[in-house]
């Protein structure tokens, strides 16, 4: 088994003192330039890499940082929003040579237990935090444990929230967007950093597309229940259904586990009922491809009878046919914008707002207007 280089080792054959070695890699004084280059290059010839736990012991930086999920592991398989969003995060901690530990537990009180577990074992510098609740204890915990921590898919409030940091995600409103509605918000401590999202402003995009088509039932097949961004949409979608006179009986949610066995069970439920919906719009791209097969094993055809949206655009929408209606974000780029912003924290910066780009609906062949007789 190959033996992992040590300090001795770069000391031996740089031709220097095992502290000269230390000093040059903790960038402490002691050295020469000429001296500290050539030990550097000499540790990177023989791939050293610092160790994580004797430096989180001195109370150094561990160089990692941590991502727990909380979600049902069977979801997450299928589902391209959480491959986008650590991808992205992955590109700026790759260029910034920090680690990103991963976990997935089974629910809220675990991922709890695992910020715990990491805080006390010096295992990561700070954490990303992901599906912030209708009623969340992590932000509370974080604060406490004085663990930095970036909050991902907070509410962007309708007054625009606080102030954003310059260089953020900020992208200009479509001009033909309406404006976005209230909705319950989920905010994390002052002391804690946020990336927000415009889910409210999203859903009324997707809702005036679907009125303006004629479309008056409409449901909204949701995610999970107690996650704060389903309660946003679910709220903006009733909201600019009653602006329009559109009540509960016409315009609705269910919700389901993210899955395609739910989304497709959920459309099958929907679409057997004495006036069924016209228009379906889905929490994910995974549900919405189900459901549009859903339709098609019932002989409903897709948009003739039943208009589809999908929340999340992907490949799945583009080579389905007909090709899906779908909000068009940069999951990546939401990603990058939390992982800079958890990186400038480290660094020293205060904690701040960063706002994503507002997501654009990109009408395809999956959406018309209903039949003359609904």
């Amino acid at each position: 088994m190959a033996r992992r280089p040590t300090i001795k080792d770069i000391a031996r054959q740089a031709g220097v003192s095992e502290s000269a070695v230390s000093f040059a890699l903790n960038d402490r004084p002691g050295v020469s330039q000429d001296t500290r280059a050539r030990i550097r290059r000499v540790a990177e010839e023989l791939g050293w890499q610092p160790n994580s736990a004797a430096r989180a012991l001195s109370g150094e930086r561990s160089g990692a940082v941590g991502l727990v999920l909380a979600r049902p592991a069977h979801t997450l398989g299928v589902e391209s929003f959480f491959l986008q969003l650590v991808s992205g995060i992955q590109e700026v901690l790759s260029a910034a040579r920090t680690a990103l530990l991963f976990q997935v537990v089974e629910d809220i009180d675990a991922e709890c237990a695992v910020y715990r577990r990491w805080w006390a074992e010096r295992r990561v510098d700070g954490v990303l935090v992901v599906d912030p609740r209708t009623s969340d204890p992590r932000p509370a915990l974080l604060e406490g444990l004085a663990l930095p921590a970036v909050t991902i898919g907070e509410a962007l409030s309708p007054a625009g929230g606080a102030a954003a940091r310059p260089g953020d995600g900020r992208g200009p409103a479509p001009a033909h967007s309406p404006a976005p509605s209230p909705a319950p918000s989920v905010t994390a401590p002052a002391t804690l950093s946020s990336v927000r999202a415009d889910d409210a402003g999203a859903m009324a995009q997707v809702l005036e597309h679907l009125y303006g088509l004629g479309h008056r039932r409409i449901v909204h097949v949701a995610g999970l229940p107690g996650l704060a961004h389903t309660v946003r949409r679910m709220e903006s979608l009733r909201t600019e259904a009653a602006r329009r006179g559109l009540g509960p009986d016409q315009v609705r949610s269910v919700v389901t586990d993210y899955s395609d066995a739910e989304g497709a069970a959920a459309t099958r439920r929907v679409l057997a009922e004495p006036d069924p919906p016209t228009a379906l719009v889905y929490d994910n791209d995974v549900m919405a491809v189900a459901g549009s097969a859903v339709a098609a094993e019932l002989g409903i055809p897709v948009p003739g009878r039943l208009s589809i949206v999908a929340w999340d655009d992907s490949a799945l929408c583009r080579v389905t046919h007909p090709r899906l209606t779908a909000l068009v974000r940069d999951t990546a780029g939401f990603g990058r914008l939390a992982a800079e912003e958890l990186l400038a924290v480290l660094a020293g910066s205060q904690p701040g707002v960063r706002i994503s780009e507002r997501p654009r609906l990109e009408p395809r062949e999956s959406t018309a207007p209903p039949p003359a007789h609904t």
